[in-house]
């Protein structure tokens, strides 16, 4: 069993920056790929980033390329998601995954373990 736990999300000016961190339980964290969704109110949980068990490859969807960074330290059983030039589009829920298995994916059923969640919200 998996236990994931997000943690900075909160209320931040459009153009400003976030780090969201996640952190996870168990001794097989390092072998698991990791992703970051979101789901704004009256909306579908969508993809935002994932990144592979050794960081060797990432994804992203195209509404954060180039403003997001996701990334891993399998020392510290944590991954990140680095926000920079928030939107006021970018308001949501974001939500931790992690599926056990080496390679990424972009779909939410193809993730195994969930955190709760953290709320962001840009205000413009």
């Amino acid at each position: 069993q998996v236990q994931l736990v997000e943690y900075g999300g909160g209320l931040v000016q459009a153009e400003g920056s976030l780090r969201l961190s996640c952190a996870a339980s168990g001794r097989t964290f390092s072998s698991y790929s990791m992703g970051w969704f979101r789901q704004a109110p009256g909306k579908e949980r969508e993809f935002v980033a994932a990144i592979t068990w050794n960081s060797g490859r990432t994804d992203y969807a195209d509404s954060v390329k180039g403003r997001f960074t996701i990334s891993r330290d399998n020392a510290k059983n944590t991954v990140y998601l680095q926000m920079n030039s928030l939107k006021p589009e970018d308001t949501a829920i974001y939500y931790c995954a992690a599926r056990t298995t080496y390679f990424i994916s972009r779909y939410t059923s193809e993730y195994d373990y969930w955190g709760r969640g953290t709320q962001v919200t840009v205000s413009s």
